[in-house]
């Protein structure tokens, strides 16, 4: 009787984790335009998924953190970031939140796909558009 509860209990744990799965809902942020900028930083992990420059800067002093996002539908740059986690990177890309800037967000939600575009002095959403990245060391502040 117990190894019965065990596989039920256990099935159903699998069941839940799979609806969860379908049930989540996946963001893709395109910086379209805004500044050009050159920054250093420390990439991190996003616990949502993604990634963020920590204690960014540039030539002109310590310019804060950034949400790191795609420059356009094709960029896989992102994608070459995950050797990074806990690295000093250099990025040259786009900033959002640096006068003009323009950023799309597509959601994908199961079968349902939302987009929505956000134009103009977009202080307060700093996401940085990566064109390319190099490291410099392999341990961060």
């Amino acid at each position: 009787m117990k190894l019965g509860f065990f596989i039920a209990t256990s099935l159903l744990a699998v069941s839940l984790a799979a609806a969860q799965d379908r049930d989540k809902s996946t963001s893709r942020v395109i910086v379209e335009d805004g500044k050009e900028m050159t920054v250093t930083g420390c990439v991190q992990r996003n616990p949502e998924g993604g990634y963020t420059l920590a204690h960014a800067a540039g030539k002109d002093g310590v310019v804060g953190s950034y949400i790191l996002a795609r420059l356009d539908d094709d960029d896989d740059e992102l994608d070459d970031l995950e050797e990074h986690v806990g690295h000093r990177v250099e990025i040259k890309g786009k900033a959002a939140d640096r006068g003009d800037g323009k950023i799309k967000v597509e959601t994908e939600n199961g079968k349902t796909v939302t987009k929505s575009e956000v134009k103009g002095d977009l202080a307060g959403l700093p996401f940085l558009g990566v064109k390319s990245s190099r490291m410099i060391a392999t341990v961060c502040p």
